[in-house]
């Protein structure tokens, strides 16, 4: 295993081995920086060797690829999962807002100001991913002195997909250019007749339906079929049941056209110099290496040091939310009562995400009960005695924080 090392003033030095940091920390010249990646800080002078260090960005939506090597070893291997929980948190938010505004409630003079949308507004779903992208960078950055970094760039042209016949649709129009809403495409679409029953309850008014409801799937054009109004009502009161899936999804495709332009954007404003390759490019040398398809092993080939030895771990970083801002359940109990949402922030000492120790192994704290009994797991979710451990076993290794890091173990 390699420990990463700073210098006296907290610059990157190239990596050492276990063995010699654990003299390092006997002796007391090092302190311990962080626990994971393990990384420890010289307490004494030293310029230390460089060597060239390249790093591979393997950009996305829903994973982070990242990988350092020189030519001869790889010196770190990562792969990062990201939040995909704000889309509908902030729906959740939006329909709690609103029904606090239809209470009798005090007047509250409208705020409109609020509501606008200035010149490069960010979706905040889209934001968070981009900031996470430059955070893990800059955090590989602060344990290695990297000379260069390569990032993959992979522009998807949705529009040319989602064409069959390339002839028969204008390109630049789209589909719905000659209609007046979605809504008249759609019925046009489905030949103005109920996808469920196909005109057998003869009723002839027609209803658009999201197939993913609108907090999730959105109002995409392949998210919306045509139903009658009698289908419709009996599908929302649960009397009929669709077999209808949405099949194609380009959400994620989307995000990353828009992903790896700001990404991109923001490293240059911070100063970082970097060059591009490209999605097939990775594909071709990972065929070559014939290895398999993970994000990390794709950024190993964005690196191009395809001959240096590869480590036996990565490590698999979790991005988690800090707190949540939900005070009361949504669910009213008798008597006008509210349950809260929250549960106290310290629990024997103990917070959520903290990081603690139980039988010589870590694990993570995902919930707690105000008796002591704690819900430990591991980032692949395994749960340990059922979930509940007493924190009288536990004890308190690294206190939070919003990214979540386990070492695992490579099978390639």
């Amino acid at each position: 295993m390699l420990v990463y090392v700073l210098n006296k003033y907290g610059k990157p030095l190239m990596p050492c081995k276990a063995s010699k940091a654990k003299k390092l920390l006997k002796k007391k010249m090092a302190i311990v920086k962080q626990i994971e990646p393990f990384t420890i800080q010289l307490l004494y002078g030293s310029a230390g060797y460089k060597q060239e260090i390249t790093l591979g960005v393997d950009i996305g939506s829903l994973y982070i690829g990242l990988s350092a090597s020189t030519k001869i070893q790889e010196l770190f291997s990562s792969e990062v999962v990201l939040r995909n929980d704000i889309v509908k948190n902030i729906s959740t938010r939006k329909e709690a807002r609103r029904n606090r505004r239809l209470r009798k409630t005090r007047y509250r003079k409208p705020k409109y100001q609020n509501r606008t949308k200035n010149k490069g507004w960010v979706a905040p779903s889209i934001k968070n991913k981009i900031q996470m992208h430059v955070k893990v960078i800059r955090n590989t950055y602060k344990i290695l002195p990297i000379c260069k970094m390569i990032i993959e760039i992979a522009p998807f042209d949705i529009q040319k997909v989602q064409a069959q016949e390339s002839e028969s649709i204008r390109y630049q129009d789209g589909y719905s250019m000659e209609f007046g809403n979605l809504r008249q495409f759609v019925l046009w679409r489905d030949n103005h007749e109920c996808q469920f029953c196909h005109g057998k309850t003869g009723d002839k008014i027609l209803n658009v339906h999201h197939i993913e409801s609108r907090k999730i799937g959105g109002n995409s054009i392949d998210n919306l079929i045509t139903l009658c109004k009698t289908c419709h009502n009996n599908y929302h009161n649960g009397k009929i049941k669709l077999k209808i899936k949405r099949e194609n999804k380009y959400r994620d495709a989307t995000a990353v056209n828009y992903i790896q332009k700001n990404v991109c954007d923001e490293l240059t404003k911070l100063g970082y110099v970097y060059s591009i390759t490209y999605g097939y490019i990775t594909k071709y040398n990972r065929l070559k290496m014939k290895l398999p398809k993970h994000h990390y092993i794709d950024a190993f080939c964005i690196a191009k040091n395809l001959n240096a030895h590869k480590l036996n771990y990565y490590y698999l970083q979790k991005q988690v939310r800090k707190t949540n801002r939900q005070i009361h359940k949504f669910k009213i109990l008798k008597g006008n009562n509210k349950r809260i949402n929250q549960a106290p922030k310290y629990v024997f000492g103990f917070q959520l995400y903290d990081k603690v120790k139980y039988k010589n192994r870590y694990y993570y704290v995902f919930a707690r009960r105000k008796t002591g009994g704690f819900d430990i797991r591991d980032l692949n979710n395994n749960k340990i005695n059922n979930g509940w451990v007493s924190y009288k076993y536990l004890s308190l290794v690294e206190t939070r924080k919003s990214m979540l890091v386990q070492k695992e173990w490579r099978l390639d």
